[in-house]
């Protein structure tokens, strides 16, 4: 355990939540206290010309939504944090699904105007896959929204999971007075327009204390006693053992626009999040304070600065210590890569490092090596495993529309769908290519990179099929069969594996009953 202390200084986490909830919002906020940025800039708005740090993509500040997940590193008390902000639309669900593979833990944000909703719910269920550990933020105190009881019975109903509250809201909408910590027992006052700050907060051990009148008015006091006096009967205290199992979530209230109740979130994180964890590999559990070095790719980033055509491969740091300019073996291909110029991130400005330890995401140059789930060892041979990709549920094929540029086009969609935004399919040989995706708003995302970042114009043609089918069996002579009288709707992945492309539910069970030798999948485990 030489690395004792490096490791356990270390958070590593996700935040996660529907659309507009204000996750962006919140990781401003965090980078603001962090000191790694001056000026928080805002996700939408005409007058204010500083965009948000994490959306940097020209596609993410025309539209003000997030698109892919960026990484930010950040010190904050001694501890260093390693933040990933992820896209909450739908549409892009399966970069956000692969980077809580990469996490310790997550911040769920939840809007008190809308309570739970659809993706909520989905992100819930990818994060209990692993038991991951939670802690719930309700955002947007400030606005009118619903019986602060209301929501911690909805969540706890809807997510199945139990809450601890350890702040608690004094009203909310216009009439939001500002939160008590429950945690340690002092009051932080709310003025809306105003930034909080140290001198927004008071000191009250004791709630029957004449201040707590003075300050929020008698008839408030009151019912924040009656409150405080119920929670503390009903929940006790927290205890962070199934915190970290996953049992438990911690809930504070707040409003990240206005930055407040984030430093009492950000505060009780660094106390009670876990450090980084063990793995499970293909041949054994590897330990994060191991002396030797492993990690593995979770995401692929092309083209981070518009002047230089790059990609980036994001290594999370599983155990020991990766090195500038050592030798690493690289599982898949079986050969030794050297990285000179690794990267610490703030999400587009990048710095260079000369090491990282268990929990850091590192970026590599990447020149073709690497695809999403590729591990990086000391010498040994395993895989990391848990990292799925999902079946898609729209299929267009890739028509092009100039026929000079042909070669920018195979190259732009390699690299593209090597990114993971979305899946190739290729059918008779590789003449025709088919892009699985999850939702509509991917398929004009490829088309706008297609062209500001490699000048190759296409069109796509909606596809009548349904479902994607990872094919597998034993017996190589009936699949081979199978495929041959399938021809039309069948295809390969971009690794050579087999597709069944099924037109409707009907049409899939239908094969899935006459042909008992063939095994139909609809997730694909990168590692087997």
């Amino acid at each position: 355990m030489k690395y004792e202390k490096e490791i356990n200084r270390r958070k590593t986490f996700a935040i996660i939540s529907h659309p507009d909830a204000g996750k962006t919002t919140l990781t401003e906020k965090f980078l603001l206290f962090g000191g790694a940025i001056q000026t928080a800039g805002a996700v939408k708005s005409n007058k204010i010309k500083k965009h948000a740090t994490s959306d940097f993509m020209e596609i993410e500040r025309q539209r003000g939504i997030s698109v892919a997940t960026s990484v930010m590193t950040f010190e904050y008390q001694d501890n260093l944090i390693n933040l990933l902000d992820t896209p909450g639309h739908k549409d892009f669900a399966e970069d956000t699904y692969r980077t809580l593979t990469a996490v310790d833990s997550v911040v769920l944000v939840i809007d008190s105007v809308n309570g739970v909703e659809d993706q909520t719910r989905r992100l819930m269920e990818v994060c209990r896959m692993r038991d991951t550990p939670v802690i719930v933020f309700i955002n947007k105190m400030d606005r009118d929204g619903k019986n602060r009881f209301d929501l911690l019975e909805e969540i706890e109903k809807e997510l199945k999971l139990s809450l601890h509250p350890l702040t608690w809201p004094i009203n909310s909408g216009k009439d939001f007075k500002g939160v008590y910590n429950l945690h340690d027992k002092s009051l932080l006052l709310f003025t809306a327009n105003t930034k909080a700050n140290e001198e927004g907060s008071v000191a009250i051990e004791d709630l029957a204390d004449a201040r707590l009148d003075a300050k929020v008015g008698e008839s408030d006091a009151n019912i924040l006693r009656e409150d405080v006096e119920l929670i503390e009967g009903v929940y006790g205290k927290l205890n962070p053992a199934d915190y970290l199992a996953g049992k438990v979530a911690p809930v504070f209230f707040g409003s990240a626009i206005n930055n407040f109740g984030v430093k009492e979130l950000l505060d009780t994180f660094i106390d009670i999040a876990p450090v980084p964890r063990d793995r499970e590999t293909s041949s054994r559990n590897v330990e994060a304070g191991e002396d030797k070095f492993s990690g593995f790719i979770f995401k692929i980033h092309a083209n981070l600065d518009p002047k230089h055509r790059d990609r980036i491969a994001f290594l999370r740091v599983c155990s020991g210590r990766f090195e500038r300019n050592k030798y690493f073996h690289h599982v898949r291909l079986d050969r030794d890569l050297r990285f000179s110029n690794p990267y610490s991130f703030l999400a587009r400005s990048k710095d260079v490092i000369d090491d990282a330890y268990a929990g850091d995401v590192v970026g590599l140059f990447d020149t073709g090596n690497f695809k999403i789930g590729d591990t990086l060892t000391e010498g040994e041979d395993f895989y990391f495993t848990g990292i799925p990709s999902f079946s898609p549920e729209i299929f267009k094929e890739l028509v092009n529309k100039d026929p000079m540029k042909t070669k920018q086009l195979e190259k732009g969609i390699r690299q593209l769908t090597d990114e993971g935004v979305a899946q190739l399919f290729t059918q008779f040989g590789g003449n025709k290519k088919i892009i699985g995706c999850v939702g509509e708003l991917q398929f004009e995302v490829i088309q706008y990179r297609l062209l500001h970042e490699y000048s190759a114009a296409c069109e796509f043609r909606t596809l009548p099929f349904f479902k994607a089918c990872w094919l597998t069996s034993t017996d190589d002579k009936k699949l081979e069969d199978f495929l041959r009288f399938k021809q039309s709707n069948s295809a390969e992945d971009k690794d050579g594996n087999p597709v069944y492309l099924a037109q409707s539910e009907w049409f899939l069970n239908t094969e899935i009953q006459n042909n008992p030798d063939i095994q139909f999948h609809f997730t694909s485990e990168i590692h087997k």
